[in-house]
């Protein structure tokens, strides 16, 4: 699958809503939920401020998505988010039905699309979403960068 002009366009709005979580001082990471052209659901990380550990993008974006259109499957939608999801928020798009998934950033520590595991092509699931991942991946990357370093930067002084 490759990367259209569009997913590039919601991936800058998805950056956005990660630039909202970096000024709350959470890790930041933007996601939102299209359906055709429209976007019907946004979140940003928010688990630290709303002591939520649930409380990841994609979460917050799904939750949306799902009030909008009063019901918890959301087929023929496509989640755009920041960093490769983890096992939880992968968990949550097999449940909601998501048609496509495109991120940015990879991530090695905690990503269960492509970088840790394999969960969307694992075949075991009764739901398959196709995915597509790098879309703007060094910006960002650069934005998860800046914030780490400025979180260690802090704890050292």
């Amino acid at each position: 699958m490759t990367i259209t002009q569009q997913d590039q366009y919601y991936i800058e709005q998805a950056l956005n809503l990660a630039q909202t979580a970096y000024d709350q001082h959470e890790v930041p990471v933007g996601a939102l939920v299209v359906l055709g052209d429209k976007i019907i659901g946004e979140g940003w990380n928010q688990p630290i401020s709303s002591h939520d550990p649930t409380a990841h993008a994609e979460i917050v974006a799904l939750r949306n998505a799902a009030q909008y259109l009063r019901n918890y499957r959301l087929p023929e939608t496509t989640l755009y988010v920041t960093l490769e999801p983890c096992t939880m928020c992968v968990g949550a798009m097999i449940h909601a039905r998501i048609q496509r998934l495109v991120f940015g950033a990879f991530d090695p520590k905690t990503g269960s699309v492509q970088s840790v595991s394999c969960l969307l092509d694992a075949g075991k699931f009764n739901h398959r979403i196709a995915w597509v991942g790098g879309c703007k991946a060094t910006t960002c990357g650069e934005l998860l960068q800046k914030f780490f370093k400025a979180r260690r930067f802090s704890r050292s002084i």
